[in-house]
């Protein structure tokens, strides 16, 4: 054959590696929609670049073990790991017709989706979820309570509609709710029928996509809580890493960028009705003063699906703090990463803000950011002491909200019967303790509960208005008769005779009224 019979040997051999290496490009491609789970240095390993074309050998055709040799050095011990995990010990290359079945499975699984929404026990925990969360009406004014009725009568129209894609969501309704520190916060309040379908969606979204977050993520998980986040943080302290950056994004939930978030979404949601409900549910709009006005950027505050979405979008910023070995803990949209030297936390704020607003095209609320001490700044109502161990203590505005809301209980001027002020103020103080019994906080329930019930002896005081309704009030408590003369005709004021009363109206007389001490309910919970 000679020079001229090999060159077009090779010329042919040539052009049907090429075609080769097309339809290895096309099995790729289609193996990442099958398998969105694997990673792309595993795909990379598998079938190549487009730029090469080359792939990792398969089967019997091996090349020169030069070339062998040096494409193991390359492969980094992480690589292995990851290709250990997508592909198990066995691995030859090209799928395996098991391997390619389960990616099939897994993918159908993934396109059921919207049908595993519409399941009926599904659909049950979805009502009932949203009953007991009760919450305000929507724009079409149906409450908690007519939504029984109204799912008889329009559940048919609305599972056809899901089906085939058509369904439209009504705008959310406006609500500002003002913020502790000042200013206020935007709600967004959807239908009571938008917040059940959300909540069956978030149903069977939550086991899919929970998996993949990161595990120092703690906001609106199962089986997490902002406790978990504090004593995380904690041990960081006690480790040595007594700086922390405290990271701040400015209206987080208003600002989201649709389009980069659905992009997230689709990486991990296959279902394409799926896809397009939660696309509908971002451009819903918002009714406000009667008008409905069209959302272009953010996620509203008010829905189910809401905190999920903020999950996805936010993982890509645990991803990056995990990738480059930082520790941190995240509540939503509350970001603190602990260093060890202040120099290394202004780098890590500088560098991770022009991630946040380049990449994710959020903002960063600079005012409010900072590199300090843990024990200066605040960690979802908690702080520290400085302490060795880092002792978790309340923080200092938590202590001056609490003092706020029960004065607003115990307002001597709001005309509602004692037993009804003290059932209401039970409610909150288990509640708070609930949440705050974490924190080292003995000494201060010691002086609330005092504070407090003092703070009743004056609403007391300021119901029995006349004077011989103190008189007959004290004797009747055993007063005698000269001291409860004596104040019954003081002039002096409701909070001064609050201390006068306290043997009058002992720690006992309270309890037997029902008022729930802090203390108590602390010791409990230590």
């Amino acid at each position: 054959m000679g020079k001229r019979g090999r060159k077009d040997d090779v010329l042919i051999w040539g052009g049907l590696r090429e075609k080769k290496n097309a339809k290895s490009l096309r099995n790729r491609n289609r193996e990442v929609t099958l398998n969105p789970q694997e990673s792309a240095e595993a795909i990379v390993r598998e079938y190549g670049t487009p730029e090469t074309g080359r792939a990792e050998p398969k089967g019997e055709r091996k090349p020169m073990r030069s070339h062998e040799e040096q494409r193991q050095q390359n492969i980094s011990e992480e690589s292995l790991r990851q290709r250990e995990a997508v592909k198990p010990s066995g691995y030859a290359g090209v799928p395996s017709s098991s391997s390619a079945q389960v990616a099939i499975s897994s993918r159908e699984a993934q396109n059921d989706l919207l049908e595993r929404m519409l399941e009926g026990g599904n659909l049950r925990l979805a009502y009932k979820r949203v009953v007991q969360n009760g919450g305000a009406p929507g724009v079409d004014s149906v409450t908690v309570d007519e939504l029984q009725a109204y799912l008889k009568t329009h559940w048919g129209t609305v599972e056809t509609e899901l089906l085939t894609g058509a369904y439209r969501p009504a705008p959310v309704k406006r609500v500002e709710i003002p913020k502790p520190g000042g200013g206020v916060r935007l709600l967004g309040i959807p239908t009571v029928m938008d917040r059940f379908l959300q909540q069956a969606l978030l149903q069977v979204m939550n086991p899919i996509l929970d998996a993949t977050f990161s595990w120092y993520s703690y906001g609106f998980r199962p089986g997490k809580r902002a406790q978990d986040a504090v004593k995380q943080a904690q041990r960081y302290i006690q480790s040595g890493l007594r700086w922390v950056v405290d990271m701040d994004l400015e209206k987080f939930f208003d600002r989201v960028n649709h389009d980069i978030l659905m992009a997230r979404v689709a990486r991990k949601v296959t279902d394409k009705r799926v896809l397009k409900l939660i696309r509908a549910y971002l451009n819903a709009g918002v009714m406000e003063g009667g008008v409905c006005q069209k959302t272009e950027e953010g996620t509203p505050q008010g829905g189910p699906l809401s905190p999920l979405l903020a999950n996805i979008l936010l993982d890509d910023l645990d991803k990056e703090l995990t990738q480059r070995g930082l520790r941190f803990v995240r509540y939503a949209d509350d970001c603190h990463i602990f260093v060890a030297s202040k120099r290394a936390g202004e780098r890590v704020l500088k560098s991770i803000t022009h991630f946040v607003e380049g990449k994710l095209k959020l903002k960063v609320n600079r005012d409010k950011s900072a590199v300090d001490r843990p024990w200066n700044r605040r960690l979802l109502g908690f702080s520290f002491l400085s302490n060795r161990q880092a002792t978790i203590r309340l923080a200092p505005k938590t202590i001056s909200r609490f003092k706020e809301k029960v004065r607003e209980l115990t307002n001597r001027s709001r005309s509602i019967s004692m037993e009804e002020r003290i059932s209401r103020l039970n409610r909150y103080l288990m509640g708070w303790m609930g949440y705050f019994g974490t924190a080292s906080a003995k000494r201060h329930c010691e002086r609330f509960d005092q504070w407090i019930r003092r703070r009743l002896r004056m609403c007391l005081w300021k119901q029995w208005k006349r004077v011989r309704t103190r008189l007959r009030e004290l004797r009747a408590l055993g007063v005698p008769d000269w001291a409860a003369f004596k104040m019954a005709n003081s002039r002096r004021g409701a909070w001064e005779m609050s201390r006068n009363t306290n043997n009058a109206l002992p720690t006992s007389y309270w309890e037997a009224k029902g008022l729930k001490s802090l203390l108590s309910r602390y010791l409990e919970l230590c």
